[in-house]
């Protein structure tokens, strides 16, 4: 028998290649999760590398917050679906449909099939309660617009609008999913808004934190935060709940089926849990609440009222330094990969269990191996207490809190910390690691007792650093070392 022709050596290749994919698309990514790429750090990576690691990692998925050329331009021609975000300062502008059509033909057709934009996401939970109504009366008007230039340019059949909702949205008067209600002050607008939505064939997107449950209640069960927790609750009709997670969502379920929607679709925005800024979290607990969460979905099981394949999108991509830390300062420690863009703990995207370090960003660059630390043998030290006020309102000192990843070190350590962070923000600027000759530059790690000192990245746009602040509490906290 003759030999069998022998292929060129790129024919080969491209065989190889597609052998590989077709035993990934067999294998199956089982789990269709997505993740939510903020924008919020002092320096950012660069959105073509983002976009490789997440090609490499399988994630097909990503929320933005706003429609910023640039991450938006290096998902041209990915493959990756986005749900792109119109910020809340942005809504009362699109109350005029002219500005919605505008938009609707920069961000969205422009891009013809280059970009696979699937939803456009109109705020961002503009009713929490924190706001105190300041979008109550342009989200809705800003929808309906954005719905309609998406329709009249043609492309409303594929890409739909929506607004991400936080979960405080609904609420139960006694914790129980069957009593799931939209709260009382704005039910009337969340029942036109669900109905519109239906009608559109778009989906209810909703943010739920268990971490978020377990932060704000001291007597919230420990292990019902977690989806393998063991702690259930008995609800009616003999229906279980053993995590928070499913009761949030079929509170929610409830809500809709009372607005006249049963059948709505829902899509988890935001879930997640963050790995430092708060005693619960940290690294170990992160890592169980995702491998709980993905195992969960893997199984395609979905909750007592919604069984099925659930659509859910993970915050966060990155920790980003530049958020606001009034809820907490774990609000810059949301990311599954670090700021630097490496990932926290192995996880396994497809929920089996196989967990294995996700690849990292590549190419990242980073300023040169130099730290700023307190100089204890500066003379005058009574301008201690305001330099490190203002290196932590300019930097970021969320990790010395307590129960987290450095509230184990020492007086001059705290200080060290609090310099380094800002003298790293600012791009390792001679001039930033001054504070009135309290502090000195060295070559040698600062590192201390488990606790990291980082090194800033070189960044891929210009850092805008400024007022990113410190809570109260983490102030005094970091000051009471002085006392």
């Amino acid at each position: 028998m003759a030999p069998p022709p022998r292929l060129p050596a790129g024919a080969a290749a491209l065989l190889l290649l597609l052998a590989v994919a077709s035993r990934a698309a067999a294998d199956g990514n089982a789990v269709d999760v997505g993740v939510n790429w903020g924008s919020q750090l002092s320096h950012p990576l660069l959105p073509k590398s983002v976009v490789q690691m997440l090609k490499e990692n399988g994630i097909l998925k990503v929320k933005l917050f706003d429609a910023d050329p640039w991450p938006v331009g290096a998902l041209v021609d990915s493959g990756i679906e986005v749900m792109l975000g119109i910020p809340n300062d942005m809504l009362e502008t699109m109350n005029s449909y002219g500005n919605a059509q505008d938009w609707v033909k920069e961000n969205v057709t422009s891009y013809g099939d280059k970009l696979k934009i699937k939803y456009v996401a109109v705020g961002n939970e503009p009713f929490l309660k924190a706001y105190n109504g300041s979008f109550m009366k342009t989200t809705f008007p800003a929808l309906k617009n954005i719905q309609k230039a998406l329709n009249e340019a043609g492309v409303g059949d594929k890409v739909k609008a929506t607004v991400p909702l936080n979960a405080d949205v609904y609420v139960s008067p006694d914790n129980k999913p069957s009593s799931g209600a939209f709260r009382p002050d704005i039910q009337g607008l969340m029942t036109d808004m669900v109905k519109f939505l239906h009608e559109h064939g778009s989906p209810f997107v909703v943010n739920i934190y268990p971490f978020l449950s377990l932060y704000q209640s001291d007597d919230f069960p420990f292990e019902f935060a977690f989806v393998d927790g063991g702690k259930t609750i008995q609800d009616k009709g003999g229906i279980s709940y053993s995590n928070v997670f499913d009761a949030n969502y079929d509170t929610l379920v409830t809500a809709l089926k009372k607005a006249g929607v049963p059948s709505l679709k829902v899509v988890v925005g935001e879930v997640g849990w963050p790995t430092d800024g708060d005693k619960n979290a940290n690294l170990k607990l992160a890592r169980r609440y995702y491998d709980g969460l993905l195992k969960k979905l893997s199984k395609k099981e979905g909750t007592p009222l919604r069984p099925g394949k659930m659509d859910v999108y993970m915050f966060g991509l990155f920790d980003e330094d530049m958020k606001s830390i009034l809820p907490g300062n774990f609000e810059r420690h949301w990311g599954i990969f670090t700021y630097d863009g490496k990932p926290k703990f192995p996880m396994d995207l497809s929920g089996h269990g196989n967990d294995k370090p996700l690849a990292g960003v590549p190419g990242v660059e980073y300023l040169p191996k130099q730290w700023c630390v307190f100089d204890d043998g500066a003379e005058d030290k009574s301008k201690l207490p305001g330099n490190i006020q203002y290196a932590c309102a300019s930097g970021d000192c969320t990790a010395l809190g307590y129960g987290c990843s450095c509230n184990g070190l020492d007086e001059k350590s705290n200080i060290s910390y609090a310099f380094n962070m800002y003298f790293q923000m600012q791009d390792q600027d001679v001039r930033a690691c001054d504070f009135d000759g309290l502090a000195k530059i060295t070559t040698k790690n600062a590192s201390a007792r488990g606790c990291a000192f980082p090194i800033q990245i070189i960044s891929a746009a210009a850092p805008a650093v400024a007022g990113v602040g410190l809570s109260a509490a983490a102030l005094l906290a970091l000051l009471m070392v002085l006392v």
